[in-house]
């Protein structure tokens, strides 16, 4: 039988102060302020009615996998969320989206690089992105190979209206998520050794690291973003 409103709203809430005390635990782990991580919650499998509620509850990150669920989901929820786009977008797909997301997540090839620095200059506005990088190095992942990371300085100079703002990546599943912290490490490394060979307008201060089996591992390894889905949402889609 399916939930009504107000027991939805009620099973959220409790999951979301459980999320929020697993988030503190591992900021005071390793001393980290809370301040430092926001949660993205990934509404990927969830119809709007349960989405529309997140707001309500003080959420405003919200993030999608599709471009098309987002431009349906951004039409129907308040204007003051703010969009995360965390898979992949087609060049098409491109003029449609950039206004609707306050962060991108997956640029993950030089051509979409340049094809988002040509509608941003269109536009005449700016686009901060994310850098997807293939740290746990899976065949079926995209992404920029990490041997590939410290090449990025010369093209990216050049870039004027496409910030970037960190790299992004996804651990390969594991049972045991303290398994998953090499691959978190690695991104950390890499964001710091681009950072020290960017300049303005870049300013690399985002990892988008950790999914409801392993956040707490990405946090204590320096996660400025973290992407949570089943643990929020599961049973209620």
């Amino acid at each position: 039988m399916p939930m009504n409103e107000s027991t939805l709203r009620s099973v959220l809430g409790e999951r979301l102060q459980a999320v929020e005390a697993r988030l503190t635990a591992a900021c005071q782990r390793v001393g980290r302020p809370r301040g430092d991580v926001t949660l993205v919650a990934v509404t990927k499998t969830i119809p709007e009615a349960v989405a529309a509620l997140l707001p309500e509850l003080g959420l405003l990150d919200l993030g999608e996998n599709r471009p098309q669920e987002l431009w349906r989901k951004a039409a129907a929820l308040p204007t003051n969320v703010r969009w995360h786009l965390i898979g992949h977008l087609q060049r098409n797909k491109v003029e449609r989206t950039l206004p609707l997301i306050h962060l991108m997540h997956s640029v993950d090839s030089p051509r979409l690089l340049e094809a988002l620095e040509k509608e941003a200059e269109r536009r005449g506005a700016s686009l901060d992105v994310l850098l997807e990088v293939n740290a746990s190095r899976e065949a079926s992942k995209g992404g920029f190979a990490p041997d590939d990371v410290l090449q990025l300085p010369e093209p990216l100079a050049r870039l004027k209206f496409v910030h970037v703002r960190g790299l992004m990546t996804m651990a390969a599943p594991e049972d045991d998520p303290e398994r998953c912290r090499p691959t978190f490490a690695e991104l950390r490394t890499l964001r710091d050794q681009l950072a020290n060979n960017l300049g303005a307008p870049h300013d690399l201060r985002h990892l988008s690291m950790g999914m409801s089996n392993d956040f707490e591992i990405a946090v204590e390894e320096g996660a400025t973003l973290v992407r949570l889905g089943s643990v929020l949402f599961e049973g209620l889609s």
